[in-house]
């Protein structure tokens, strides 16, 4: 083990480092160009299994002081190392949630992004978040994936939710039970990206200028249409 002291966790970019005063001469002797080209697949590894991006940037705060502890003369490929690493990491929170008889979220849709807290983590969040967007569109059917979205990013209680799939609260109740199990465990059917991106635009119009409406008439939608094919065939 390296008896380097361990700097503060790196900053977005090496310009970034300039700006701080810090000496970016060290940056290669300290690991952190190396750490940082390969931060965001780390960042997508944590987010993929955990399902949550404050986790997921949790699992790279480890990951980087452990790089910097780390005994790198012997590490032949630092992309594989820490890939390792962080899966290693992110393995170890779900098996301690699991002994504390708590489940890990599944993977769906992150907090929205802000960029206010730096290009960098924007990008992460925002990349987290299309991957949450494309998980529903592969597992879940329309109606399940209007139910869930609705229930889980925006609180609508299961009377409106009923009311939007024109269905008895009951039924709605059951429609996002069953799409929060096919979410965790559900298969994945091929999802087209014209649809992925409609999507992931309405559902950032809505979380973060409140363009609610518009989201909830693009995946009432998909329900009619549907609906529509089932009856034509």
């Amino acid at each position: 083990m390296s008896t380097a002291p361990v700097v503060p966790f790196p900053p977005a970019s090496i310009a970034d480092a300039a700006r701080a005063g810090e000496k970016t001469t060290s940056i290669s002797d300290d690991g952190l160009s190396a750490f940082m080209s390969v931060r965001p697949r780390l960042f997508g590894i944590a987010y993929r299994m955990l399902g949550s991006a404050t986790d997921a940037e949790d699992i790279v705060q480890d990951a980087w002081v452990r790089w910097q502890t780390a005994d790198r003369s012997g590490v032949r490929d630092a992309v594989a190392f820490l890939v390792t690493m962080a899966t290693r990491l992110a393995i170890n929170v779900m098996q301690s949630a699991r002994s504390r008889r708590e489940t890990p979220v599944a993977p769906w849709l992150p907090e929205t992004v802000d960029t206010s807290a730096g290009p960098g983590l924007g990008a992460e969040r925002g990349e987290a978040l299309e991957l949450g967007v494309l998980v529903l569109l592969e597992r879940l059917s329309p109606a399940e994936r209007t139910a869930y979205i609705l229930r889980e990013a925006f609180d609508y209680a299961y009377r409106d939710i009923a009311n939007v799939l024109r269905l008895e609260e009951a039924n709605a109740r059951q429609v996002v039970t069953r799409a929060r199990r096919r979410v965790a465990n559900g298969r994945r059917m091929p999802a087209s990206s014209t649809e992925h991106r409609r999507l992931l635009d309405s559902f950032i119009a809505a979380a973060q200028r409140g363009q609610i409406a518009a989201l909830e008439g693009l995946l009432t939608s998909n329900v009619v249409s549907t609906s529509a094919r089932a009856v034509a065939a």
